[in-house]
Parts: C-alpha cells; structure tokens; sequence
C-alpha cells in the first residue's frame, strides 16, 4: 500500500533536485532557489519523480519523530507531552517566537510550498509532450498538497505570505496576506484540483490526493474559516460521491487492518522498506511495560468527558458509579484511551501506585506471568495514569521507532461532523444534521443513543462540539476547534491532572454545556495529580507568533499581536 514511496526514495536524485539553495536553514521558508527553469521539465519521468517527491516532503515530522496531528492535542486541555519540550511550552502557554516546534512547522511548510511552485511554474513546458490528462492531475495534485499546506498555515497563524510562484532571494521580503483572503485561495485551488483529480488509484498509486480529499480538505478549510455554507457544500459534495463510509470497527481502523479502510480519504503513508519514511508514534504512546516511553498522553479531564452508554455525562447519568469509572461508558473511550484495568499491548494495564505486580498476556493467553508493573514503580510512566490507545498495533511489537503504520489525515466521520456543524451554524437543521451525527455514534462497535429531532441549534451546536471530542480525540482537531469555538481561553486556563495515584476520584465531576471539565465538587481533588498548570493569553494566544528570524530577516513581515 505504499507504492509511491517507493518512486519518491529509490531514486536519490529527487532529494538532490529540491535542495534549497546554501542557506537551507532559514532562507528557504519561502522558495527562493532549486533547479533551474531552463532544464526541468524535459520528460514525463522528471515530473513524475518531482510530483512523487511532495508526498514524502508533506509528511515531516515536527518533534519526536511524529507527523503533526498526532503532537497537536498534547498542547491542548485533553493531552500532554512529557518532554521538557517546545511543544511542552505551547500547552503551558508560556512559548514565543523562538519556539521550535513553531519554527519546525512554518519553515517545512515553506519549503513543501516551494516545491509545488517550482512544479506549477515549470509544469507547461510539456504542453503536448505528455498524456494531456496525467499533465492535468499532476498539477492538480500539486495544487492539493500547496492548499493542504496553506491550510493549517493559516489555522496556527493567521495571515501569512501568500507565495504562489517561486521569488528570487532579492524579492524574497514578502509581507503577510490576510488570512481571510488565503482561505479563499485555498477553497478555489482545491475546487480547480478536485475536477482535475480521480476518485480513486490503482494499488501502485496509492495514498496520492483524490477528489474526495480535495473536497474533504477544501470543507475543513471553510469551517475553520466560518465559511458554513460552503463547508456544508463541500461535506455534502464528499458525502455524494458516495464512495466512503464508516468502518465498523472504530478501533480497527487505525491499526494495519484499517489502512484499506473506505473511511479514510487521505491518509500519510510509511513505509519501512530500506527505511524509506516510518514513525515513532508507537513508542510515544506505549505503556513503560510495553517498551514504551508513555511521553505523549491524555489528560483525566478527556477520560471524564466521554458520555455513559445512556448518552449522559457522568454527572448526570444514574450508570456512573465512582468505583467503576470506566464501565457503562461510550465504547470510544476504551478504543481511543488505554484505561486502567485494560489490556494494552498484551499487558495489564494497571496505573494504581500500590498495584506493584500486573499479568503479562504475550506469552500465553491462557496462563499469563506476573511480572512487576512498571505502571506502578516507573517514574517516567504515565504521569496521567493513561495512555493514548489510537495508532497502537501490535504488529510493531518490534518496530516501535519504525512503525509503518499510516497516519490518517482525513476520514468520513469527520466529514459527516464538518456538514453536520456547518449546517448548524448557519441554522439550516434538517433531518440531514441528525443523520450526519447518529450515523457516527451508531457505528456498530460504537452503538450509542441516537439523537432525537426537536432539538435547538443551543443543543445541537452542544452535542456537535462534544461528538467531535469523543470521536476525534488524539488526532490533532482540538486546538483548532477550541480557536474556532472561542473556547482555548477557558479551556487551557487551567489545571491540567492525571489520575489520583492510589485511588479514584469519590464522585464526578462536573461536565459543562461545551466538553469543559471542573473537578471543583469533587470531594478528594486535592488527592488528584497535578500535572501542569497552565495558562493562555486571549489577547495573543489565539495565533502562533511567526518564528523570530523571519521577522529579523523579512522587513515586510509583521508580528503577530503580543509576541
């Protein structure tokens, strides 16, 4: 399932072709050097290799050997990153302009945008002398991985330079484009892309940009801008070509078994082959007993918010019961969250201090061993006493730091959630809003209570926003839609816990109309572990600031506010 990488590697001349020029470092966030206009592009096979060569460059990896979405909601209220890290500093709020993992994302960016322009300044030179057709989806792949990026480039930052064809270093100082009109940039290349690209591939092509991702990409982008119709639009469009639907065993689909999933409409792809492209995702979220290192984990507040079976928050439901937190529970939370009393990667997992000794099920289902509980004894175990469950397979009991595994970027439930949101917003509920919504929480290993009509846009604009939690968690939506729902300021104002460490918590907490937790009420908090305090300044927050030696090096380029 990994064919195109096997184009974009073999062969080291596409590294060669998109080295950036001497001062790789910073000078190239925007593309100002690369092979020369006058020799590319002679021949189908050149381009061919140039465009296999974005899709290895789109997936880097920021920190920790992990693609962005799966770090993301560690700087959040729903997770943690354990490394005295930059990104560590994002979730405390107490990051700028030199933070790294900031600087990471904006300067390969650029460079991934620097490519498709050299491609789309380059690509009519084979007028005539290629396949009309293959040239048309060559160039509307481009566009789709350029809009990709733009996209969460004005997600974390706002405005930024708009660069849509390759600049000379003279003409380099390129000031900001409003964000506003980026995101109408954005929408239109992906509605050029979108008729310009199949809706599927050969297995030899696969994991390329499709129809439906150009459409999938093109509806979060008008969400995320409040564009609500055209979001309901796009969502719409997707839903229509009815080609994809929800896989039904929600925590199968993302493991191995899942990749061939028709939920996913985009996703990275890995392969370990001569060490083409893998990750580090599986060591980041294991267990200490399973060799991992448990250093990107959820919070106590993200394990309380999943609803009961009833479709009640536990503060609400009669089916919680504070000595069995975790029975009678949204099936999400047991497929998204490694909770105590689980199996996880062929170990008990038990995260109780006082629970020194645990099974190991690896050998022998039947007759397992005890072994000492690392969970318990550990200092480095996880500081929550939880353990992200998603992207975890147990075929890489032996490629922890190479998993191949690949990483979902885009899936019908969102999509569904995307139409079903927009719709809301713009107050256009029809029976549509609650099919899009029951269609995800009866998925069949989820089953849970559908939502009846006759609600509000207040109640449904609350359940919409809480399903997105449930059915999202760890997969990089949270920060964007805490900005889009105005929330973050609430939100990571806070203090972030983990479980108490040798108890529960003696009732529940009390869950608020947005997913928000407070554990105020709760009669043995101060038993709870504290993990972080954070914080999060409204009046700048809201943005990342541009890394600093963009700002000492482009004259034109303006600050974000308070940085």
């Amino acid at each position: 399932m990994k064919y195109i990488y096997k184009y974009a590697f073999s062969i080291v001349f596409v590294g060669i072709l998109f080295l950036m020029g001497a001062c790789d470092k910073y000078l190239d966030r925007s593309p100002l050097d690369g092979p020369s206009d006058e020799s590319y592009f002679a021949n189908e096979e050149e381009l061919t290799l140039v465009v296999n060569g974005l899709y290895s460059a789109l997936v880097f990896h920021p920190t920790d050997d992990m693609p962005i979405n799966l770090t993301l909601d560690d700087a959040t209220d729903i997770g943690w990153d354990r490394n005295t890290s930059d990104l560590q500093a994002i979730g405390r709020g107490d990051f700028d302009s030199n933070n790294g993992y900031v600087r990471n994302i904006w300067t390969n960016s650029y460079k991934v945008i620097g490519k498709c322009n050299f491609i789309l300044d380059n690509i009519g030179k084979l007028d005539g002398k290629m396949d009309a057709a293959l040239q048309k989806r060559y160039k509307a792949e481009t566009q789709f991985v350029r809009a990709y990026v733009y996209q969460y480039l004005i997600d974390y930052f706002g405005g930024v330079p708009l660069v849509t064809s390759r600049v000379s270093l003279t003409d380099a100082n390129i000031p900001k484009t409003p964000k506003a009109e980026i995101a109408s940039f954005i929408l239109k290349e992906l509605e050029d892309a979108a008729t310009n690209l199949p809706l599927s591939y050969g297995k030899n092509d696969i994991g390329r940009a499709t129809k439906g991702a150009a459409l999938a990409i093109r509806a979060r982008t008008a969400l995320n801008n409040e564009l609500w119709e055209q979001a309901a639009t796009s969502a719409k469009a997707v839903m229509d070509l009815k080609i994809y639907g929800l896989h039904p065993d929600f925590g199968e689909l993302f493991t191995y078994d899942g990749e061939s999933s028709s939920e996913v409409i985009y996703a990275f792809q890995y392969l370990r082959l001569q060490k083409t492209k893998t990750h580090s995702a599986t060591r980041a979220f294991l267990s200490r007993n399973a060799q991992g290192t448990s250093n990107k984990i959820p919070s106590q507040s993200i394990v309380d918010v999943y609803a009961c079976t009833d479709g009640l928050a536990i503060d609400k439901s009669p089916d919680y019961d504070p000595k069995k937190p975790f029975a009678n529970r949204d099936p999400r939370l047991g497929y998204t969250i490694a909770i105590p009393g689980s199996i996880f990667f062929g170990f008990q997992f038990e995260t109780h201090k006082d629970s020194l000794l645990c099974w190991n099920y690896n050998y022998n289902t039947s007759t397992p061993i005890r072994i000492k509980n690392d969970e318990a004894i550990n200092a480095y175990a996880s500081f929550s006493g939880y353990c992200w469950k998603k992207y975890v397979d147990m075929k890489d009991r032996e490629f922890t730091t190479t998993s191949e595994l690949n990483i979902i970027q885009s899936r019908y439930a969102e999509v569904l959630l995307i139409y079903a949101e927009a719709k809301i917003e713009s107050n256009s509920i029809d029976q549509s809003v609650y099919d899009a919504i029951n269609a995800i929480r009866q998925r069949p290993t989820v089953d849970m209570p559908a939502i009846v009509g006759g609600q509000s846009q207040v109640q449904l604009r609350e359940i919409v926003r809480k399903e997105r939690l449930y059915e999202l968690a760890n997969e990089g939506f949270r920060m964007v839609d805490l900005r889009r729902w105005k929330l973050a300021d609430r939100a990571m104002n806070s203090t972030l816990y983990g479980r108490i460490p040798k108890g529960l918590l003696a009732n529940a907490p009390t869950i608020d109309q947005d997913g928000l937790v407070s554990y105020q009420q709760v009669a043995n908090q101060k038993d709870m572990r504290v993990i972080e305090i954070r914080k999060f300044d409204s009046s700048k927050n809201y943005l990342w600031p541009i890394p600093n030696i963009e700002i000492v090096t482009n004259k034109n380029l303006e600050q974000n506010p308070g940085y």
